[in-house]
């Protein structure tokens, strides 16, 4: 089988020792060996030929073309054009197959042509960052991966269709089969119903592929997907300062499904970041509001789960500290996608597309690039700093807490979350997980209740740090003592609950 070609273009004394060792790699790597070679302007003998109409007809004879932008815009000719530039516009006239890598520590030192030339690029294809040689090894070795898939070189399972050949039916979960179908029906119209047999259901949404589980059946609806992926965990750490430091605080590794993840690290960010109340002068039940919107960190550490590299030994990792909270996840955009174009609706590339559909069938995620677009919405209408996203060794997500910002928007609460009453919201800081059930409950509530309230999802986990301590230290008591487990249950504060209540709102941390 004949190798193809990858055309290397670059300013060459800029990247004189990066093309070197890429066309090296792509030589010797045991993959790339099997299905290209490089061409370098630079080993191409001396002929009598102009050197302009050498170059543009190795782009045409190559199949891709690969370019390396920096600081310099390179040797201009007549026209004030420079060669990397005449290449790519004849990788673009053959429609050529275009890599685009940008090294990003030049960001502030580019020549002004580079600038215009990098704005060109964007605006016809993808682009990706890099800041190593290894960084870009990688980038081009996930691209040369993707174009032996599509164009039919290898036929290579993505982890989200590939299949285990040692699961069955037994280690799909009916509870959490069923808990999806309530949701799916109820908020995608979802055809089918809880008592159609696993198959089916698991058949619908092409989670069976020639009669076995796929990976992401197991992870969507496995009794224990941890047994067969045991990096597919979200671990969270809570740091009272803005950096890693030991102790640490607070620390979680969560498993279980992807549903059961999310909800266990959304509650655990929920639970070290500032909630508020309202005016309690009109009514007695007011709106209670966490310093960042809920939907603001669902959407970074779903789109995380959803959208992760499964094959990386790596987990996902949710970090809260004093201005920020981090959430980095191994994998990155996808080559249709770059980090500029994250702000405004964009099309959806799922890394894990049958994973993601069944998220999307819950309302989890939304298919069609929204998601992000209203983490920028919404931190704006809170008057916080716009998240930040960036896209090296891993895809990593920064959401800025108020104390980060120089000032709120709307006047009402200051960048910095003090405790203090600011026009008509409380802010309730370093509150503990049953405190915050006292501070909510108003007359005889129901589990669910209390739990909309906080805005908690995973009733496991609301009852373990939530509920059960609270009532443990006698601030709240059941309506129906005897039966603690009847569905008519409900929750009220004790005298003492009474007591502590009115020092919180008195007296907040």
């Amino acid at each position: 089988m004949p190798k193809e070609t990858i055309f290397i273009s670059s300013v060459q004394k800029e990247f004189a020792e990066i093309r070197q060792a890429l066309a090296a790699y792509v030589r010797e790597d045991d993959l790339l060996r099997l299905f290209f070679d490089a061409f370098l302007f630079e080993e191409v003998a001396a002929t009598g030929d102009n050197p302009g109409k050498v170059y543009l007809k190795e782009v045409n004879n190559s199949a891709i073309y690969l370019g390396i932008l920096g600081a310099d815009y390179g040797f201009e000719d007549s026209e004030g054009i420079s060669p990397t530039e005449r290449e790519f516009d004849a990788a673009q006239e053959y429609h050529k197959p275009c890599w685009v890598f940008i090294q990003g520590k030049q960001a502030l030192k580019r020549h002004p042509k580079q600038l215009t030339f990098i704005e060109k690029v964007g605006e016809k294809v993808s682009r990706k960052r890099f800041e190593t040689l290894n960084d870009l090894k990688r980038e081009i070795y996930r691209s040369a991966i993707l174009y032996l898939k599509q164009t039919g070189k290898i036929d290579a399972d993505d982890f989200d269709s590939g299949t285990l050949s040692k699961s069955s039916m037994d280690d799909i979960s009916e509870e959490a089969l069923g808990t999806f179908v309530r949701e799916a029906r109820a908020k995608r119209n979802f055809p089918l119903r809880e008592t159609d047999p696993k198959e089916k259901i698991l058949t619908h949404l092409r989670l069976v592929r020639q009669g076995q589980l796929t990976n992401s059946a197991i992870l969507t609806f496995g009794k224990n997907p941890q047994f067969y992926f045991p990096a597919a965990t979200v671990k969270c750490a809570h740091f009272h300062g803005f950096k890693v430091s030991k102790p640490i605080p607070d620390y979680k590794e969560f498993g279980g499904t992807v549903f059961q993840m999310a909800d266990d690290a959304i509650d655990f960010v929920l639970s070290k970041i500032s909630l508020s109340t309202g005016d309690r002068s009109k009514a007695n039940l007011v709106d209670t509001t966490y310093e960042i919107p809920r939907a603001v960190i669902a959407e970074g550490i779903i789109n995380a789960i959803a959208h992760r590299d499964y094959y990386s030994k790596g987990s996902i990792q949710v970090s809260v500290f004093q201005d920020r909270i981090e959430i980095s996840n191994p994998g990155s955009l996808p080559r249709e996608l770059d980090i500029s174009q994250l702000k405004e609706p964009h099309s959806s590339y799922p890394f894990n597309p049958t994973l993601a559909n069944c998220m999307f069938l819950t309302g989890a995620i939304e298919r069609f690039g929204t998601g992000i677009p209203e983490m920028y919405a919404l931190s704006a209408e809170r008057g916080l700093r716009a998240p930040d996203f960036e896209d090296n060794k891993s895809f990593l997500v920064t959401v800025w807490r108020p104390s980060a910002s120089t000032a709120h928007d709307t006047g009402q609460v200051t960048g910095q979350v003090t405790g203090q009453v600011t026009g008509q919201v409380q802010f309730f800081n370093n509150l503990t997980e049953p405190e915050r059930v006292i501070l909510i409950l108003q007359g005889e509530m129901m589990r669910e209740e209390l739990m909309n309230r906080l805005d908690l999802k995973h009733r496991d986990n609301f009852m373990e740090k939530y509920l059960n301590p609270a009532i443990a230290q006698k601030w709240v008591e059941r309506t129906i003592p005897d039966k603690p487990t009847s569905s008519k249950q409900k929750y009220r504060l004790s005298n003492e609950g009474i007591a502590y209540q009115k020092k919180l709102q008195n007296d907040p941390k």
